[in-house]
């Protein structure tokens, strides 16, 4: 196999025969090493060419057919399969296009809230219709009206699932005529379902990884949707962690809780990286499960909003009470739901709960730091350097090669864009930046607070006004 003698080197550093034959300049085939190492994704093969010209295409298609290791899914067991791209039928219907990793998908078969109604096999360069989809195959799915890029189908596929870094910015997008403004959140929400780096808020916030995005998603807007629009400035995205523990609870048929369920839950730190984990210290046998789901399934949705709204990370939520009403009939047999609990009390409940155990918690927001790196002519250092520090960024290293330096550090993601704007003109246009998300870091200075899109569950009044509009009476505010 030609061409792969430059990658000796970083093909041996996984491979131990390799590597002696390489350092003892011994002949060795690295053919079946790379082919290994690929399956593995401990290296992975780029391909250049152009698709105007066709240039490099035979070279691509004999690397699939060579270096790519063929699929060997197992057909038995549950179906594990991962949505790769979502799409818009003509009548505006959802197309989910899944490749299926395990298992099989069946026609009528439940997929999270919704159920599968149409299944249609990629073969023979198009689409044919089948009651199934089996491991190995790609498949269009109709009726996943609530699917999104990277969702799994069944059992998520061990190691298929892409990971992206945290988005670091956010902004508001606004129509150029207010009338626009139903048709700008349709448009924005059909975008996120197809793009897995954009999040959407209620209002209308989008969330970026650069400046540069704005660009794209204006003019998506413009040319798919005939939309013009404008930005607010942007601004970084937080996060909250929590300081400490906290625990509260509300008691069914106790003032004033006005639903038909007994919930109690404590907050605490969790391990850095551990997003939100959600334990049981009740009897899981102490109410039907699908109240256990309900505040389950309530307690990450809360989260996206924390004291300062922010979303918070690195939570541990511990459930310490139950309680419900069973199901009540009246005389005549038909079911009473003014005495009976159902899981809507549950979700209703948790997060009035959830935020006063939080709030006893306390939080502390996090802003996202960017490592960095910057290659600049030497001689520039003395001007960069404190430009960087006026920035709140830190260089870590720095390394002269001739004219040449490199700049090792981090700097605050609110800030990458400024520094992108003034290295120019500090370094007579020849710099280099690039930079990425590294980690999250506490606010320095009072903690920036983020405009609520929830039922604000932080107050109770408000709260239970929106959630319930059969409540006129304003409640305390006591939980205990």
């Amino acid at each position: 196999m030609t061409g792969l003698r430059p990658a000796l080197d970083v093909l041996a550093e996984h491979d131990e025969t390799l590597l002696a034959a390489y350092v003892e300049n011994r002949p060795a085939d690295p053919a079946p090493v790379l082919r290994r190492q690929i399956r593995a994704a401990l290296v992975h093969p780029v391909f250049f060419g152009s698709a105007i010209t066709g240039a490099g295409i035979a070279e691509l298609i004999g690397g699939i057919t060579t270096l790519l290791p063929p699929p060997d899914p197992p057909v038995d067991g549950p179906a594990a399969g991962t949505v790769f791209k979502v799409d818009r039928g003509p009548a505006g219907e959802k197309l989910a296009y899944v490749r299926m990793f395990a298992g099989a998908l069946h026609v009528r078969e439940q997929v999270g809230a919704d159920k599968v109604t149409g299944i249609a096999v990629f073969a023979g360069g198009g689409t044919e219709s089948r009651p199934r989809v089996g491991a190995g195959r790609i498949a269009l799915v109709r009726g996943l009206a609530g699917i999104r890029i990277g969702d799994p189908v069944g059992a998520p596929p061990a190691g298929t699932r892409e990971h992206f870094a945290p988005p670091s910015l956010e902004t508001m997008v606004q129509p150029a005529r207010p009338a626009d403004k139903g048709a700008l959140h349709a448009a924005l929400a059909e975008q996120a379902e197809q793009d897995p780096l954009i999040n959407l808020r209620q209002d209308d916030t989008v969330s970026l990884y650069g400046e540069v995005q704005k660009q794209v998603i204006e003019a998506t807007l413009a040319e798919r949707y005939g939309l013009a629009v404008t930005f607010r400035p942007t601004t970084t995205i937080c996060i909250e962690r929590p300081v400490g523990s906290g625990a509260a609870d509300e008691l069914i048929g106790v003032d004033p809780n006005p639903f038909l369920a007994q919930v109690g839950l404590r907050v605490t730190p969790g391990a850095p990286g551990s997003e939100i984990t959600f334990g049981l210290a009740v009897e899981l046998g102490s109410m039907p499960y699908a109240f256990f789901k309900a505040v389950e399934e309530t307690v990450p949705r809360t989260l996206e909003q924390g004291l300062y709204g922010w979303r918070v990370a690195d939570v541990a939520v511990t459930m310490t009470h139950s309680g419900y009403y069973a199901r009540q009939s009246h005389a005549h047999g038909t079911f009473d739901k003014s005495m009976s609990s159902t899981a809507g009390d549950f979700r209703n409940l948790t997060p009035l709960v959830l935020m006063a155990a939080l709030r006893r918690a306390g939080t502390r927001v996090h802003e996202p730091i960017h490592a960095l790196r910057l290659e600049i002519p030497a001689d520039t250092l003395a001007a960069v350097l404190p430009e960087l520090g006026r920035l709140r960024g830190v260089p870590l290293a720095t390394t002269t090669r001739g004219p040449l330096c490199v700049v090792d550090g981090e700097i605050p993601a609110a800030r990458v864009h400024d520094l992108q704007q003034r290295l120019p003109a500090l370094t007579r246009g020849e710099g280099m930046l690039e930079s990425g998300f590294d980690r999250y870091a506490p606010v320095s200075g009072p903690p920036p607070v983020r405009e609520r899109t929830d039922n604000n569950p932080l107050d109770r009044k408000e709260y239970l006004l929106r959630v319930n509009s059969r409540l006129t009476v304003a409640l305390p505010s006591t939980v205990r």
